[in-house]
């Protein structure tokens, strides 16, 4: 895989920890897990575009 791809998918990989950590400490509805899924999907969406262009 090239390393455009394997950059993003650390990202995303890193940002996934970091929601699920968030998640387990506080609660789902937890702003700050909110936030961090919404960082996560900007990050999959961008996974996906390069995937697909």
């Amino acid at each position: 895989m090239s390393s455009p791809y394997r950059g993003l998918l650390e990202e995303i990989e890193i940002q996934r920890n970091d929601m699920v950590r968030l998640a387990s400490e506080t609660s789902l509805s937890n702003h700050k897990v909110i936030e961090a899924s919404k960082r996560l999907d900007c990050l999959l969406n961008k996974y996906h575009l390069l995937l697909y262009r």
